[in-house]
């Protein structure tokens, strides 16, 4: 009997097939061309197949673009999706696998979460035409780990995994194409202009929150207030005291604290030193994980998520998807710290910890049912050979475990109260007196270190200065992408798998821009235009209601039937409310989507004329292309193109009587200045000119890769060292002044 394993991607095979093998691993290729497994494990043949993710995706039964639409059908995702033409192979190896192996035994080994075990489970209905199938559960994809998931391996399949991803599938599908198709409807019906414009059922609401952040910040009024700070000297030391009331909101009475300070002397009053103790750091979750991403490497939520999963495929990390904070005794502390002893930056830390009588990890309190906080793996990496962003995921959580495992910091607070003429200022100071924790966290134990002068009651410091700063309040700050994601986690919006990609999208639909997040004005427009006309699409009650149910859906205090019945009412209703408000809701968000997008295709000023150089897309090379917007009026009559009547200047238009052959009408543009674009990506504008060439400065964003940013003109003597051995190649030096820049027919890239 052959018994087939089911993997969630071809690397998760590679490592469950090397780990399960007891003799004769095979390497087989399909008539497909994607590589499987087959090896022998006691009398038992077993083959290891992968998927690529969701083989299968939900699609409307049935032509038709109405809405709203409920009768749905799972078929292959490379039928349903364009961007999944790449999973043909691999269903259709799958597809091969099952008709040569009728009634094998199969077992699902992808992921243990509500998308893997969804992945796994459509294929053992829909392609091996199963009921149920065996489970085996691990949280890493270390032999160690698979082999024990193997030999506890479940007999049934987690049908609350299968459930409740399989419901949360419908119901994203559900709002996305129904709220997507009314948007769509509505702006083409009232502007006659085609653009796919999207929401959802959490993509919404998240809009919202950042555009009501974004309009506290635009119609903020600064308030001005003053400081008033003294600069002491104290033992040829410098230190600054603030006056006792942070802000004074009247100017005399800044300038009489001032005037009543600006003495030669100041005076202790009192001095209060505090000791206290900092608790080690608790264990990664996916939330703190792509906060301190964010913060020490400038890493997007879902760049994060990317870089993990990598080093998760290659048995270096433990599930990244987890929101977990507890690091259970069977994952084997030490047997964790002895690889670590392996790496030399970390051996002398791991020796100290593995020399304690007892390993205790400080753990937080949230929890995971499928899978343990993230943490290192007995597999040994070598940290050379990994690319720089996998370097720095894996040291900020191998430090974060070290760290975890030490002991507390002892701190100190220091403040010093003194009188400066007839008023209290003061100062307060910090420093560390044992490390602890600390040094086992290195580079990412950010504390604040102010060490001041030992002082008692009754000493006195020399004033060498007074002075009083005018200031302004300043508008809430907006949200970072770490931040968003830490909010999300707070309101219960979303999932840990699904937050970073729901974030990207809104990236990816132009509603954002920025690290610090800035809703543009088509966001703004579509996150008002909503609220107005259809409330109930960004509403975060109603989100996190149906969060809850399909959490308890998991633990099954609710049936299905009852969601379904809910989400179909809301988008019954959302739809009404559409169709009844369709025109205005086309007009206000046409207007934002042509002012989006010629301010996203503008790049900056051209160097020659004046205009708008903006960014274009030859029909002709299918390359993008920096063009200048003069290029479309007519240098003699000032028309574009389509408006032009002129004739050639020399022969009136009629063939043979000049050297060029000219047609019906010439074109000649004012202004044919144009730059060639690096490919497969999109462009920024940084509003700032090249001092080198005069050319706009911009920055160039590829998906999966950090943005660079450039000046248009690849001539550029800020360029001349892009091509040498040892650079990266980011644009290329021999590219010359692009036809395309000269080509009559162009459309506008956004």
């Amino acid at each position: 009997m052959v018994t087939i394993i089911i993997c969630e991607k071809p690397d998760a095979m590679l490592h469950i097939a090397k780990a399960l093998t007891e003799k004769n691993l095979k390497k087989k290729t399909s008539s497909f061309g994607v590589d499987y497994y087959e090896f022998e494990k006691g009398k038992n043949k077993f083959l290891a197949v992968p998927a690529v993710g969701h083989l299968f995706n939900l699609k409307q039964k049935g032509k038709g673009w109405g809405y709203p639409i409920f009768d749905v059908e799972w078929v292959p995702s490379y039928k349903a999706v364009k961007k999944s033409a790449f999973s043909e192979k691999y269903f259709k190896t799958l597809e091969e696998v099952a008709q040569k192996n009728k009634g094998a035994d199969l077992i699902s080994a992808a992921d243990f979460d509500n998308e893997g075990s969804l992945i796994a489970w459509n294929i053992i209905r829909f392609m091996f035409n199963d009921k149920d199938a065996k489970r085996m559960k691990f949280s890493t994809l270390t032999k160690t780990d698979l082999q024990k998931s193997y030999e506890e391996i479940m007999p049934h399949l987690d049908w609350q995994n299968i459930e409740s991803g399989e419901v949360r599938h419908y119901l994203d599908f559900f709002y996305g194409i129904n709220s997507s198709r009314a948007l769509t409807s509505a702006i083409k019906k009232a502007s006659s202009r085609f653009s796919l414009l999207t929401t959802g059922r959490v993509q919404g609401p998240i809009l919202s929150i950042l555009a009501e952040r974004e309009a506290e910040i635009k119609k903020f009024v600064p308030t001005p207030y003053w400081q008033i700070q003294a600069k002491l000297l104290i033992d040829k030391q410098e230190i600054i005291a603030d006056y006792e009331k942070d802000k004074l909101w009247e100017k005399p009475e800044a300038e009489k604290v001032k005037r009543e300070s600006d003495v030669s002397k100041a005076a202790v009053e009192d001095v209060v030193k505090k000791q206290y103790r900092q608790s080690p750091p608790t264990p990664f979750n996916v939330t703190s994980l792509q906060t301190e991403a964010y913060r020490f490497f400038g890493y997007s939520p879902q760049q994060t998520m990317q870089i993990a999963q990598r080093l998760y495929s290659s048995a270096y990390l433990s599930y990244p998807r987890t929101s977990s904070e507890k690091l259970p005794p069977s994952i084997n502390y030490k047997g964790m710290l002895q690889s670590l002893v392996q790496i030399k930056r970390y051996a002398p830390l791991a020796k100290a910890l593995l020399a304690l009588s007892s390993l205790k990890p400080n753990e937080g309190k949230n929890t995971d049912a499928a899978h343990e906080a993230i943490h290192t793996t007995e597999e040994v990496p070598n940290l050379e050979k990994l690319r720089t962003q996998e370097r720095n995921i894996y040291d900020l959580v191998a430090r974060r475990i070290l760290a975890t495992f030490a002991g507390e910091a002892l701190r100190e607070s220091m403040q010093i109260k003194m009188k400066i003429g007839k008023h209290i200022f003061s100062t307060t100071g910090r420093r560390t007196l044992e490390k602890g924790w600390m040094q086992y966290y290195g580079p990412y134990a950010k504390a604040e270190e102010i060490i001041l002068p030992d002082l008692k009651k009754g000493d006195s410091a020399k004033v060498s200065k007074v002075d009083m700063l005018s200031k302004e309040t300043a508008p809430p700050p907006r949200y970072s992408q770490a931040a968003m994601i830490k909010e999300l986690d707070k309101r219960n919006l979303g999932t840990r798998a699904t937050r970073a990609g729901i974030l990207q999208t809104l990236y990816d639909r132009h509603y954002v821009s920025d690290k610090s997040i800035k809703v543009t004005d088509l966001g703004m427009a579509v996150a008002s235009t909503l609220k107005k006309y259809v409330p109930d699409l960004i509403d975060e009650k109603l989100t996190r209601e149906f969060e809850k149910d399909l959490e308890k859906l998991h633990t099954g205090k609710v049936k299905k039937e009852k969601i379904f019945g809910e989400a179909k009412r809301a988008l019954t209703k959302i739809s009404a409310e559409f169709k009844e408000h369709e025109e205005k809701i086309g007009k206000d968000l046409g207007k934002a989507i042509v002012i989006e997008q010629e301010d996203r295709s503008t790049l900056g000023p051209c160097k020659v004329c004046g205009g708008n150089m903006k960014a274009l897309f030859s029909i002709f090379t299918k390359k993008s292309f920096a063009g200048c917007s003069n290029y479309s009026k007519c240098k003699i009559c000032g028309f574009t193109k389509k408006a032009c009547k002129c004739k050639c200047p020399v022969c009136g238009g009629e063939k043979g009587k000049c050297k060029d052959v000219w047609k019906e009408k010439v074109w000649m543009p004012t202004c044919s200045v144009g730059f060639p674009l690096p490919g497969q990506a999109s462009y920024q504008r940084l509003d700032k000119i090249c001092d080198k060439c005069g050319t706009p400065m911009i920055r160039v964003l590829r998906q999966g890769k950090r943005p660079f940013n450039m000046c248009l003109d690849p001539q550029c003597e800020t360029k001349k060292d892009w091509n040498k051995p040892g650079e990266k190649k980011k644009f290329s030096k021999k590219a010359k002044k692009s036809k395309d820049s000269k080509a009559p027919k162009y459309k506008n890239k956004s």
